[in-house]
């Protein structure tokens, strides 16, 4: 695997803004969360697809732990649990969640639970079998963007808008710790508004760091005039290892990030045009970058490691293959 050849291996197509993507475990499809109120599913092969009428735009997915079922999160509030590879998907179950948006869903490593936050500020815990409430955990100030489940199964870490990282214990729904990174938010005073959140969260593959992507060094947040940005904290301490940056001063956000098993953190972005970002553990700058063709909403990595997807604004989903190509 080389990934300063990474490139486009197949370019697959619909007729609405993409928000979200996510391979299903077997990498056989790709699911993509679209503006059209619906979710699809892309047989990757053939580039065939079919509808899930979600009813509502979806930011989130995620799989069972068998991988047969997937969850998606609406801006209505609502989850739905449907099955992966029914020749035309109807709900299995429909669980009013949260009262307004759900921003992101996590499932813990043993499949037994789902995580969903949301603008109402709550963390949500739910029976991934059956859909039945778990347990609710209140202690975010602001709408909540993220979420990820430690490698152990046994915590969680969640991030709202303001960039403050709220640890938790699963079992006993206590909040344990709290810290913010600082350098991912800000107050523009000319537009009075906040830019900022946890765009991307999740855990390095032994859980020693949690990674946070957004954008930084905002000159304008009514336009989102910045710069994409990873930050990664070590997990048992808190303390900050490492902001990535890029050293082209690429504008936008980091609307994805993802930890490769070999330590390499990548991040897609969208703003005026859209890349992806790779870097080694210990580097601030980029070692590679790869021009895209639109915007990136989303990006999610292969259980297979070697591919990535990235979902655009002009309704295209990009896999990517971190490999030469093969000579014709």
């Amino acid at each position: 695997m080389d990934m300063t050849k990474t490139h486009v291996a197949h370019d697959l197509t619909h007729d609405s803004p993409l928000l979200c993507c996510r391979f299903d475990p077997s990498g056989k499809f790709i699911f993509v969360g679209a503006q059209d109120y619906s979710v699809w599913r892309f047989e990757i092969s053939s580039g065939s697809k079919t509808e899930l009428p979600a009813e509502s735009w979806v930011r989130a997915l995620v799989f069972s732990g068998d991988g047969q079922t997937v969850v998606t999160a609406g801006y209505d509030g609502r989850l739905m649990w449907w099955p992966v590879n029914a020749e035309q998907p109807t709900p299995l179950r429909t669980v009013d969640a949260h009262r307004s948006w759900i921003r992101a869903l996590a499932v813990s490593p043993d499949g037994r639970l789902l995580a969903s936050v949301g603008n109402d500020q709550v963390v949500r815990l739910w029976n991934m079998a059956d859909g039945s409430p778990v347990r609710e955990m209140s202690g975010h100030e602001s709408y909540v963007y993220n979420v990820a489940f430690h490698p152990d199964g046994k915590q969680l870490a969640t991030g709202d808008l303001m960039c403050n990282l709220i640890h938790w214990d699963v079992d006993r729904g206590k909040q344990l710790r709290s810290w913010q990174a600082k350098s991912l938010q800000k107050f523009d005073k000319t537009f009075v508004a906040t830019i900022g959140g946890f765009r991307g969260m999740t855990f390095t593959p032994d859980g020693s760091q949690v990674l946070c992507s957004g954008i930084t060094n905002v000159t304008n947040a009514f336009a989102g005039v910045g710069n994409p940005s990873v930050v990664a904290f070590d997990w048992e301490s808190g303390t900050q290892k490492i902001e990535h940056l890029s050293k082209g001063k690429i504008r936008g956000v980091a609307w994805g990030v993802a930890a490769h098993a070999d330590g390499t953190r990548i991040a897609a972005t969208g703003g005026s045009g859209g890349y992806l970002l790779f870097w080694k553990p210990e580097a601030e700058n980029e070692f590679h970058q790869m021009k895209l063709k639109d915007v990136a909403r989303d990006l999610d990595l292969c259980s297979d490691g070697l591919h990535l997807a990235m979902a655009h604004h002009n309704g295209h989903v990009s896999i990517g293959k971190m490999d030469a190509e093969p000579k014709k």
